[in-house]
C-alpha cells in the first residue's frame, strides 16, 4: 500500500501542443499525476483526448512541451521510450492475439530468452505474479486467449502493462464492450493497482463510472484545458457544461410521441447459433429497448431482421409483407434502416468520404435523369454534420480519418437521413460524448414523434430505462421478458439478463 500522505508526482506533462497544418488540436495542456491516483480524462469527441494520450504514450510527437516520468524527460514520439519509462496504454480496440496463450500475450514483445530459447519457467513466474497482483490469479497462463471473454482479454492487456513495470496506466474507454459483471471486476482490479501505487488515467463517456472509480477530473474542450480538480467538488452537470461549453439542461430529452398501430413483427425467428425463437412486435411511434449481456443474442436478432445474418426459421412481418428470407437491399426497400454495432466492419465504408457515407443509402432526393446533384447533396450533408456536430476538416474527408466518436455520428446521421419507417439502433451511443448523446436521444425521440418504430439495443441499462417505452431482456438467445419501462429496475433487468429467477410482472 502507498502512503496517502505522499504527494510526489510520477507523471508531468508541461504545456503540450500539437498542430496539424494550421490547426492546433492541442495547445498549452499541462497535467500532473501522483502515484495511486485515478484521473478521469474527459471531453467531447474531437476535444483532444486521443491526441493527448498518444503524446503521453509516444505514438505521436508533440510540437510543444514535454512529458516527464519521475522528473526525467521522455523523448518525443518514441513509443519504446515511453514504455521503458513506465507509461502503458490500453486502447479501446484490444490488441490481444487469439491464437496465443494468456502467457504469450502478456509477454508479447518482452519475451525472456537465452541462446535462442524462451525461458518458460521465468516467464511463467512473472505472469503468475502479475495476475496475482491484478487480483485475477484464476486466469490460467496456458489458456488460449480465444477461449476468454472480452473482459478477460481486457485484463490481459493490463497484465501486459504490469509485466513491463508500468508506473502510469492509461485506459481508453475500457468498459465500452463489457457486460456489467466484467465492469465491476475491472474496477476492482484498477482500485487494487492504484492502492499498490500505480497512477491511472481513465477515459470514459460514462459519468457514473467516473464518479464511482476516479479521484479527480481533467476536462479538454477544443484542444485546451476547460477545467480540472477533485471530483468531490463538482456535480455531473458541472462536468457536462465544462465539456460542451454550454448548459445541457436534459441528458435524456423527453420528446412526446404517440404510439400507434403495429409496424413490425418478428415471429419465432431463429439464427445460427442465435437467436432462438424470438418473437416481438414494435408499434409506430414506439421506442422498443432490447437489453442483455454480451452474447445474449441481441445484435444477432437485429442482424437477422436486417438481412446481415440468415434466418434458419421463423418469419418477419414488415407492414403488409411477410418474409422468411431477408437481405439488406430488401430491408432498405422495406423502409428499414440500421446502425450496426460494428461501425468499422459494417456500419461505414471506411475509404469513402463523410458525404458519400451519409447519403449512400438514399440518393433519390439528389438524382434526376440518372445524374446526381452534388450541390444539393453537399447542402444536406453539411446540415446533418452540423446537427450531430461531426468534427472534421471537410465533408470530403475519409471516414477512416475521423475519431471513433465522430465515425459513430456519421453512422447515426446516415440512418436518420435515410428517412426510414423502422430504425434499428444497435449500441448507437457507444464511444459518443455526453453532449452528443443528448442530441442523439433527442433525434431518436423526434423520430418516434414522426411515427418511426425504433428498436434500441444497448448494454447500458440506464439509457434504456430513460429512453424506451417498452424493454425486452434477452438471455442465451431467447427473449425472456418484455415490460413497460416503468415496470423495470436496473437490478431486475440485470437479474433477467443473467438468467435469474424473475418475480411476476
Amino acid at each position: 500500500m502507498i502512503d496517502s500522505s505522499v504527494t510526489r508526482t510520477v507523471l508531468s506533462a508541461n504545456k503540450l501542443g500539437k498542430c496539424y497544418g494550421r490547426n492546433w488540436v492541442l495547445r498549452d495542456v499541462s497535467l500532473e499525476l501522483a502515484p495511486g491516483k485515478i484521473l478521469a480524462l474527459l471531453g467531447e469527441n474531437g476535444a483532444g483526448k486521443s491526441t493527448l494520450v498518444k503524446i503521453l504514450s509516444g505514438a505521436v510527437a508533440a510540437d510543444e512541451g514535454d512529458v516527464q516520468i519521475n522528473c526525467v524527460a521522455v523523448p518525443r514520439g518514441v513509443p519504446s521510450a515511453a514504455r521503458n519509462a513506465g507509461i502503458a496504454m490500453v486502447y479501446q480496440e484490444l490488441s490481444v492475439c487469439d491464437d496465443l496463450s494468456v502467457e504469450d500475450n502478456i509477454m508479447l514483445g518482452r519475451e525472456m530468452s537465452g541462446r535462442g530459447l524462451l525461458k518458460r519457467s521465468e516467464q511463467r513466474r512473472l505472469v503468475v505474479d502479475v495476475l496475482k497482483r491484478l487480483g485475477h490469479d484464476e486466469l490460467e497462463p496456458q489458456k488460449m486467449a480465444s477461449e476468454l471473454s472480452v473482459g478477460a482479454k481486457q485484463l490481459i492487456e493490463i497484465a501486459r502493462a504490469l509485466a513491463a513495470d508500468a508506473k502510469v496506466l492509461i485506459l481508453d474507454e475500457p468498459t465500452s464492450s463489457l457486460p456489467a459483471a466484467d465492469v465491476q471486476a475491472l474496477f476492482a482490479s484498477v482500485r487494487k493497482l492504484a492502492a499498490d501505487g500505480l497512477a491511472v488515467i481513465y477515459i470514459s463517456h460514462f459519468l457514473e463510472e467516473i464518479r464511482e472509480l476516479c479521484d479527480s477530473y481533467f476536462v479538454l474542450r477544443d484542444g485546451v484545458v476547460a477545467g480540472s480538480g477533485p471530483l468531490a467538488d463538482v456535480t455531473e452537470k458541472d462536468i457536462v457544461e465544462l465539456m460542451v461549453g454550454r448548459s445541457v439542461d436534459e441528458l435524456y430529452p423527453q420528446i412526446p410521441h404517440a404510439i400507434g398501430a403495429d409496424r413490425l413483427s418478428l415471429q419465432k425467428i431463429c439464427g445460427n447459433p442465435t437467436p432462438t425463437s424470438v418473437s416481438l412486435t414494435v408499434k409506430r411511434g414506439e421506442i422498443f429497448g432490447i437489453a442483455g449481456l454480451v452474447g445474449a443474442g441481441r445484435s444477432e436478432s437485429m442482424r437477422c431482421l436486417y438481412g446481415l445474418q440468415p434466418l434458419t426459421a421463423g418469419s418477419i412481418v414488415n407492414g403488409e409483407k411477410t418474409y422468411s428470407r431477408t437481405s439488406p437491399r430488401q430491408a432498405i426497400k422495406g423502409s428499414i434502416a440500421m446502425v450496426s454495432e460494428d461501425r468499422k466492419g459494417e456500419g461505414l465504408a471506411q475509404d469513402l468520404s463523410i458525404r458519400d457515407n451519409l447519403t449512400l443509402s438514399r440518393l433519390g432526393p439528389y438524382s434526376s435523369a440518372g445524374f446526381i446533384s452534388e450541390k444539393t447533396r453537399t447542402t444536406a450533408t453539411a446540415d446533418w454534420m452540423t446537427r450531430l456536430q461531426v468534427k472534421a476538416d471537410s465533408m470530403h474527408q475519409s471516414v477512416s480519418d475521423l475519431s471513433g466518436g465522430n465515425q459513430q455520428k456519421v453512422a447515426i446521421a446516415r440512418v436518420l437521413h435515410q428517412n426510414a419507417d423502422v430504425l434499428i439502433l444497435d449500441e448507437p451511443t457507444r464511444g459518443v460524448d455526453v453532449g452528443t448523446k443528448a442530441e442523439i436521444y433527442r433525434l431518436i425521440g423526434e423520430a418516434a414523434a414522426d411515427g418511426c418504430a425504433i428498436l434500441f439495443v444497448s448494454s447500458y441499462f440506464h439509457e434504456l430505462l430513460n429512453m424506451c417505452d417498452r424493454i425486452a431482456v434477452m438471455d442465451r438467445g431467447e427473449l425472456v421478458d418484455v415490460r413497460n419501462r416503468s415496470d423495470w429496475t436496473e437490478h431486475e433487468m440485470l437479474l433477467a439478463a443473467m438468467g435469474g429467477e424473475m418475480s411476476p410482472s
